[in-house]
């Protein structure tokens, strides 16, 4: 009886060398992004991250954690890896800020059908990049290969953020008050949320390419605008947090403006948006029109140009908006807050 060739990881589909040389590949990336509060370097079993050196009296840490959903589908079908790791910070580190949190680290972890150092190094010197934006380090993560359960070039990147905030300074929305202004941060594109329906709508139902122009006489293809990387807000607005009477923030994500303007309200208190006060995307429109989507579905699905929302009083409006301004945000004031029972709603 012939003796079977002993097994081994590789022949099982797992490559070690691959995984080492993407630590390589990655490790300029990450410590592009350290902080005097790192601790170590890469390669320990945890990243250490010295809080007393930020000089706060009384932290509270605040931790948020997020994906990038069926967006990572559209950058694997262009094969475009490079913009979606600013997306995974974004998605983390915007949820940080709303609670007033500074953010002090970044943890990531990608599982892959196969691991391609190459296209490793692309996602995390993504993320490296939204890190830097942000202000954050990146102290540790991890790179997992799963052969045969999922096709070769799928992959999957979560993302984990820890920041800190004064206890006196954490904010829950407590404070908010009729007569207060709603301050929409501008979002040019979809950020990370509603892609599911938005690839039923534009590569299914309309079977649009990925390399045809985004609509009719658009200067890039639809491939560009579904990749547009997530602005990053949380610098803006921890200036404005420091510049201003912020009393409320809400991160508008997966379920837009009227699932996520809520979590911030009391139940005191109601927001009335106007819809005709900010100018919403192209890709909206294409979105609404090609799949026939009724309005309130479009705002329970899409952020449809606001990204991020903060709360101020009436009589700090004009500064806050001039802060953001100078920051790069054409922010807008997008509604008021009257009496109610804690809900938003579009006019």
């Amino acid at each position: 009886m012939t003796q079977p060739e002993p097994a081994t990881y590789a022949a099982a589909g797992v490559s070690i060398d691959a995984g080492d040389e993407a630590v390589e590949r990655i490790k300029p990336h990450v410590m592009s992004t350290h902080r005097p509060e790192v601790i170590g370097g890469i390669g320990g079993f945890g990243g250490m991250f010295d809080v007393s050196a930020l000089g706060m009296t009384n932290p509270v840490l605040v931790g948020a954690t997020d994906g990038v959903g069926t967006k990572a589908e559209v950058a694997r079908e262009l094969d475009r890896l490079d913009t979606i790791g600013i997306d995974l910070v974004a998605m983390c580190v915007d949820d940080l800020v709303c609670q007033g949190a500074r953010p002090l680290f970044f943890l990531d972890y990608i599982s892959f059908g196969r691991l391609d150092p190459a296209r490793a190094e692309a996602l995390v010197a993504g993320v490296a990049e939204g890190c830097r934006q942000a202000g954050c380090a990146l102290i540790g993560g991890e790179m997992a290969e799963h052969r045969g359960v999922v096709a070769d070039d799928a992959f999957d990147p979560v993302g984990f953020a820890v920041g800190a905030v004064e206890r006196d300074r954490i904010l829950t929305g407590a404070h908010v008050a009729a007569g207060d202004v709603v301050i929409g941060l501008p979002s040019p594109g979809l950020r990370s949320n509603g892609y599911t329906l938005a690839r039923r709508v534009l590569l299914e139902m309309a079977g649009l390419p990925l390399d045809g122009p985004a609509w009719d006489g658009a200067p890039h293809t639809l491939g560009d605008e579904l990749v547009l990387p997530s602005v990053i807000y949380t610098p803006a607005v921890i200036r404005l947090l420091d510049t201003v009477d912020v009393r409320a923030i809400a991160h508008v994500t997966g379920g837009g403006i009227v699932a996520n303007l809520p979590r911030v309200l009391h139940p005191g208190v109601d927001a009335v948006i106007e819809r005709s006060s900010w100018e919403v995307p192209r890709i909206f429109g294409e979105i609404e029109r090609l799949g026939s989507v009724e309005p309130d579905e479009m705002a329970k699905v899409f952020n449809l140009g606001v990204g991020m929302i903060v709360v101020v009083p009436e009589a700090d409006a004009s500064t806050a908006l001039a802060t953001l301004e100078a920051d790069g945000h054409r922010a807008r004031a997008i509604g008021q807050v009257v009496h109610g029972t804690g809900q938003a709603t579009l006019v």
